[in-house]
């Protein structure tokens, strides 16, 4: 009776385990395609923005602002991909890193209310009040109403939140054996994003900040598909026990 007990509690466990791994893969999945997407949008999105607008000079944001053309295809899908960013550190890498304790915690968090994922989620409030590549806008004029206020403020933190998290996943990925070996990378990369933030802070006026925004951005996107990759990668031997039990 003991025996077929434990048997039924060690089934319990192997399906709860088999279902957690189901959905992380699953927002792994998502994550992946959601960073492809939101990259190729904002490279399409350039194509349309007419002859005085430029990739170089100009940000990604002024592509949305009020008036732009075209704004409400950027807007749909980066709000889609920011809420997918969201629950991919929610039910995705949250769980995979769960074991390391705080500084998972503290990165998941700040992933999730970075520029990629809050940040995006919200891009519906962050119109600009113009685009600098109209005339008689400035940058003034771009923050003066409530979204262009909003952006401004979302994206230096946006930026800031994806920065410091990244040091406390390099942190926690160090505690787990399965992720050590990307430990080291991650924090790499970290690194390489600050520089590009300081250069587009010290470089941004001189005609280049939409260059480096967009290095940024291509970045960014690149490290969170990475991150769902190395989800994906341990989790994968996993579901092969749990789909043999079932």
């Amino acid at each position: 009776m003991d025996n077929d007990i434990a048997k039924t509690d060690e089934s319990d466990q192997t399906d709860k385990a088999a279902r957690r791994n189901k959905v992380m893969r699953r927002w792994a999945r998502f994550a992946v395609v959601a960073n492809v997407i939101f990259s190729l949008c904002w490279l399409l999105a350039a194509v349309w923005q007419g002859p005085a607008y430029s990739s170089v000079a100009h940000t990604i944001s002024d592509m949305y602002a009020v008036g732009a053309p075209g704004a409400a295809f950027l807007i749909v899908f980066f709000t889609l991909c920011g809420a997918v960013v969201m629950w991919f550190a929610y039910r995705s890498l949250w769980p995979s890193l769960r074991e390391a304790g705080w500084p998972a915690k503290v990165g998941v968090i700040l992933v999730a209310v970075s520029i990629f994922g809050l940040g995006d989620l919200l891009s519906l409030f962050e119109q600009e009040g113009c685009r600098l590549a109209d005339a008689g806008c400035t940058t003034e004029l771009q923050t003066a109403n409530f979204g262009g206020a909003t952006d401004a403020t979302l994206s230096t933190l946006g930026v800031f939140a994806l920065m410091i998290g990244g040091f406390f996943l390099y942190m926690a990925m160090n505690r787990l054996p399965e992720w050590k070996s990307w430990a080291r990378p991650a924090l790499y990369v970290t690194i390489a994003f600050l520089v590009i933030f300081l250069l587009d802070g010290v470089l941004g006026g001189a005609g280049v900040g939409g260059l480096l925004e967009r290095a940024i951005a291509l970045s960014g996107a690149a490290a969170l598909s990475a991150l769902a990759i190395g989800v994906l990668r341990r989790t994968k031997k996993a579901a092969v026990p749990a789909k043999a039990a079932a």
